[in-house]
Parts: C-alpha cells; structure tokens; sequence
C-alpha cells in the first residue's frame, strides 16, 4: 500500500507503516460496505440493515482509535521526516475523514427506518443516483490510497461539483414537492436529510484526495488542480 512503499533500514519502522496501511485499508473497505448497505436501505425504506450497520460503525471507531496510536508512537519512537512524515499525517487525516463517513452512513440508514412509515417517494430515485455518485468517489480515492496514484485523487477532487449540483437540484425539487403537497412534508424532511449526508460524505472524498496528493507530490491539490 502507498504508506508502505519505501523500504526503511530499519524493519520495524516498515512494519509499523505497513500496519498502520493496513488499519486504513480496513477503515476504508468498512466504511465503503456501510454506505452501500444505507443507500440501499433507504431506497428500499428498510430498517432492518441497521443493527448490521452499527457494528461496523463500532469497527471503524476502533481502527481510527488504533490509527491514531500508531501515528504517535511513530512520532515518538521514529520521528519521520519528508515522505514518511507526509504518510503519517496523511493517514491520521485519512482515518479523521473515514470516520465521518462512517457516522454520516449510520445517520442516513437511520432515516431509512423512519422512511418506512411513509409511501414511497419519487425522488428517492435521486438519492440513489447522488449516492452512487458518492459510492464511486469514495471507492476511487480509496484506491488512490492505496495506489499512490495522484490522477484518481485529481478526478475525485474534480467531481465534487458533480456532487453539489445533483444535491442543490435534489433540494430544489424536494422543496418544491413539499409546497405543492403538504403530504409529503414527512419523508421530504427525511429524504432532505440523506442528501445532505451524501454530500457531505463527497466533502469527505475530497478531502481524502487531496491529502492523497499531498502524500504523493508534498504540495496541495487546489494549487495543482488550479495551475
């Protein structure tokens, strides 16, 4: 894994990198199932994915608990410099932001529950569509992670405007119906709350691209996706 690529004299300092690749790996594959599980969840206004949901929920908040041991024993055990510096505060920011996405997956299987006591909505397709987008971008900047390939981090970084205007039309639409239909006020207000979640779990993406390129290339995404 990217963390992992440069060979160190000393064997424990590559094997302490390799674990913590591997936490982030772990943190990654959890959190990427969490959220294909909610969008379902919510597009088929079932509740029962929930409890299965939680657990990995538990997962993730220890792997990021180990994550950050990992990074402060490196701190002070083998004081990184250069490349293996610019790993390990990436991983602590890549851990940060995995975690947040495995809460704001939780949140959005919750309504999935509270959905359920109403007839299904149209533009629940919407959601599913904004998720996929969301779905694909998460999985990207993963294997970016992994890879330590900038240009997957590049285009992640790129389609969080894809992401703002299918949320802001989302919105819109949803605003609308609720004014022309009193009735759907209920799951409008729900269905509002998912999209919102989805955004900001492609906020999230995004800021694991750019601590992506940051590892790679030691400048910042905006002034490389500007230039």
């Amino acid at each position: 894994m990217a963390l992992s690529r440069t060979s160190h004299i000393v064997t424990a300092y590559g094997e302490e990198l390799d674990q913590l690749a591997d936490d982030l790996a772990r943190m990654g594959g959890l959190v990427e199932t969490q959220l294909e599980k909610a969008i379902s969840a919510v597009v088929r206004r079932d509740a029962s994915v929930k409890p299965d949901i939680k657990a990995r929920e538990v997962q993730v908040n220890a792997l990021q608990v180990d994550v950050e041991r990992r990074v402060l024993r490196l701190f002070a055990l083998r004081q990184p410099l250069a490349t293996d510096l610019r790993m390990t505060i990436s991983a602590l920011k890549v851990a940060t932001d995995l975690e947040r996405v495995g809460d704001l997956a939780k949140n959005i299987a919750y309504r999935a529950g509270d959905l359920a006591d109403y007839a299904p909505v149209a533009l629940t397709q919407q959601v599913e569509r904004l998720g996929a987008i969301v779905i694909k971008q998460l999985r990207e900047v993963l294997d970016a992670l992994s890879s330590a390939d900038v240009e997957p981090a590049v285009r992640v970084w790129h389609s969080d405007d894809e992401v703002d205007e299918r949320y802001n039309t989302l919105v819109r639409e949803m605003l609308m119906s609720m004014t022309e239909d009193s009735g759907l006020v209920g799951p409008g207000v729900h269905i509002l709350f998912v999209a919102k979640n989805l955004e900001r779990i492609g906020d999230h993406a995004t800021n694991i691209a750019e601590a992506v390129h940051f590892m790679v290339t030691a400048s910042p995404l905006v002034e490389d996706a500007q230039s």
